[in-house]
């Protein structure tokens, strides 16, 4: 008998495990994707695209749908549907894991201020720097709209919508990038701060390497903790040891 496998999805890590799942046989994998971005990349199986209105939703199309597990490779900062996945396989009785790839730390010569959101990044940046570099997301910018005095370089992948800081410098990019790259942005512009989510991997980690290269600060915004009692791997291969295939 085929066993379903729901991806929540829309992370390099979620289609890694997508290409893995599709690979082995009796599995029909299917990837949903909150539809936040108008290009995704190619994903292998089944997508599906939108939310699910809410955990009883989610629940609803995982009986609907036949599921046999559900794997959590969102964004480490998708609270919202990662509260939603608990839930929802608490109902059903799913298995779930959470796919989260390692966080980033500090290392040696790193300036770090680790606060727990982006609006106590907002309160501690003006005593931080002036001229900042804003990779938070196009989504978080509103955290910093009152903010004057500062000018903001914002990069994303596309175009933030308002409110936003009124001194703003757009920059559209999307990862990877080296630190060259990175050491050639926070010069032309004369960035003094680098405020960042604490979303690990190495596609976006340079602007760290960067930062500490010229002795720049880095306010770091931690990860929301995971549901209490739901198993949290860093990979693909540990999915499918806790799914018990592969």
């Amino acid at each position: 008998m085929t066993r379903h496998v729901l991806v929540l999805g829309g992370t390099t890590e979620a289609r890694e495990l997508a290409a893995a799942l599709t690979a082995l046989p009796g599995l029909r994998v299917t990837t949903s994707l909150a539809g936040r971005v108008t290009r995704p990349g190619p994903v292998a199986g089944d997508v599906r695209i939108g939310g699910f209105g809410g955990a009883q939703g989610l629940a609803d199309w995982l009986r609907e749908q036949r599921v046999d597990a559900v794997v959590d490779a969102t964004h480490p900062f998708a609270a919202g549907i990662t509260a939603n996945a608990a839930r929802a396989a608490a109902t059903t009785g799913l298995p779930l894991v959470v796919l989260r790839r390692p966080g980033w730390r500090p290392g040696a010569g790193d300036r770090w201020h680790e606060v727990a959101s982006l609006r106590s990044a907002a309160e501690l940046l003006p005593r931080v720097g002036r001229r900042v570099l804003l990779t938070t997301g196009r989504l978080g910018l509103a955290a910093f709209a009152h903010l004057d005095g500062l000018h903001f370089v914002v990069r994303s992948v596309e175009p933030p919508a308002p409110p936003m800081p009124s001194d703003v410098r757009l920059v559209l990019a999307r990862g990877p990038f080296t630190v060259a790259d990175e050491l050639a942005l926070l010069r032309e512009h004369r960035i003094d701060v680098v405020v960042t989510k604490d979303s690990g991997g190495a596609a976006t980690a340079a602007k760290l390497h960067a930062a500490r290269a010229l002795g720049l600060p880095v306010v770091v915004v931690r990860r929301p903790s995971p549901p209490e009692g739901v198993p949290v791997v860093p990979d693909v291969r540990g999915v499918l040891e806790r799914l018990g295939i592969g």
